[in-house]
């Protein structure tokens, strides 16, 4: 039974984990972006990502993005931007920050009216530029999607109003890629999971757990009842044998003495016999019959 429960365990996890990692977007914060470590130099590859600021001060750093193939580019757009005025986010068509920027957004700029940004390259470079001021409105969400023309050939998702296809692993998973909310359609693309994307892994660990936690306490229930009835038959024998022994119907084995124990399973002993008689002792109970 406890092997059952740990394979159901196990089959929960495993279906959490490849609904979580099946490639859908990747968060990434300005924050730890940002730190000087190699891995700021190095050109990141996704599918989809989501790039998260808020209130960062005094940063000056630049971050790469590469799709997985030559023949996709990016497209960026934003969820929330309110930059403050001496806040800077430079969008770079390609591999290096080098040639005038793509554009320049500061607190001028509104998601509106930026809109859609697409590369011609299939890399995109964002220059980040804050002061040591800021509140915690400020900030921004970006959305960055690998995108592939429709003349090269679409095997993946369709986007319906826009001309390009996107990675089907970025459906469903609470992340408007399309930016026309095609890849997020709860009513026909994914019914099931409403667009909640890693919610759903927690509620199949939620259930397994509660399933582990019943099988488990089932178990210990089994497990008491069974101890407890070895322990009522242990002694309904110890009742019957005292009740034979006092009637004196019970005989001593052959080559034992009347003073020895009746022997039961485990560590239980009976002395048989009458009360007071000790066979180490026979000569003493003798004289005194005969007093």
């Amino acid at each position: 039974m406890r092997a059952r429960a740990l394979l159901y365990l196990l089959t929960a996890l495993l279906a959490a984990s490849n609904y979580c990692h099946a490639e859908k977007s990747k968060f990434y914060y300005m924050d730890s972006l940002c730190k000087d470590h190699f891995l700021q130099r190095q050109y990141r590859k996704l599918d989809g990502g989501v790039l998260w600021s808020r209130n960062e001060r005094n940063l000056d750093c630049t971050v790469t993005f590469q799709t997985h193939s030559i023949l996709q580019r990016f497209m960026l757009h934003f969820d929330l931007l309110q930059l403050d005025c001496n806040d800077h986010l430079f969008v770079y068509d390609g591999a290096h920050a080098t040639a005038p920027p793509k554009a320049d957004l500061s607190c001028r700029n509104t998601k509106q009216q930026v809109g859609a940004l697409f590369t011609r390259s299939n890399f995109v470079t964002l220059k980040y530029v804050t002061d040591n001021w800021g509140t915690d409105a400020n900030g921004f969400k970006l959305v960055i999607t690998a995108v592939k023309d429709p003349k090269h050939g679409c095997k993946e998702f369709r986007c319906k109003q826009r001309e390009f296809c996107v990675s089907a692993d970025l459906t469903c998973d609470g992340v408007d890629h399309c930016a026309d909310g095609s890849d997020e359609d709860t009513a026909e693309l994914c019914p099931d999971s409403g667009g909640a994307g890693a919610g759903s892994a927690w509620l199949v660990l939620g259930a397994g757990g509660s399933l582990l936690a019943v099988t488990v306490a089932v178990t210990a229930a089994c497990c008491y009842c069974r101890r407890r009835a070895a322990a009522q038959r242990t002694h309904l024998q110890l009742q019957q044998m005292a009740s034979s022994n006092g009637a004196g119907g019970s005989k001593p084995a052959a080559g034992g003495s009347p003073g020895s124990a009746t022997r039961l399973p485990g560590n239980w002993a009976l002395p048989a016999g009458p009360r007071g008689y000790s066979a180490a002792r026979p000569g003493r109970l003798r004289a005194r019959a005969q007093r």
